[in-house]
């Protein structure tokens, strides 16, 4: 039992420090309203002018999103509409798809937190979070069953590339639980 909740704890401290990572990832951002800007801590923030595209760390870019200042460009967005066509190439690939973005299900799951505050302020209609919750865990899971079939097997290199950050530590996770399972009863 102290093994599987040693396992535990590293995976998810492994996957909050990933997490942590993504969030002081730049985005791309375009400007809804024009804002001075200020400096905390001797980073500025802004100005911002309305129109312009601006990159910004993640972090920081949510609390001027979720004020109407900024908004995702086109770019970097992960709406409900995203998120479904994700979920429905997964579904229809029999391989994990390689995915230009290495943190794709930390962008899933931190874009959520925009959809959310959407709706929260009445620009998007509450069935797109239930929809976007749906994709996200379509996702999700085709990609875990799929991640679950290499699991059993050595990791090939084409396999290694189509893994995003956060797949590679549940992989080696995994191959080790399952070998170790798997030589029990064979030898």
């Amino acid at each position: 039992m102290y093994l599987l909740e040693e396992i535990k704890l590293r995976l998810a401290n492994s996957l909050k420090r990933l997490n942590f990572i993504f969030r002081n990832e730049i985005i791309v951002t375009e400007c809804i309203k024009n804002f001075k800007g200020f400096s905390l801590l001797g980073e500025s923030f802004g100005p911002f002018e309305e129109g312009k595209n601006y990159k910004v760390k993640l972090f920081s870019a949510i609390h001027f999103i979720e004020n109407d200042i900024l908004k995702v460009a086109l770019i970097d967005k992960c709406d409900n509409i995203d998120v479904q066509r994700y979920a429905i190439e997964e579904r229809d690939d029999l391989k994990l798809i390689k995915r230009t973005n290495s943190f794709f299900l930390n962008k899933i799951k931190e874009f959520k937190r925009i959809m959310k505050n959407k709706i929260n302020k009445k620009y998007k209609p509450e069935i797109d979070l239930d929809r976007y919750n749906s994709y996200s865990s379509n996702i999700i899971d085709s990609r875990l069953l799929k991640l679950l079939k290499i699991s059993i097997a050595e990791l090939s290199l084409d396999d290694e590339r189509r893994l995003t950050i956060s797949e590679k530590i549940l992989y080696n996770y995994l191959n080790n639980l399952i070998t170790i399972w798997r030589d029990f009863f064979l030898n």
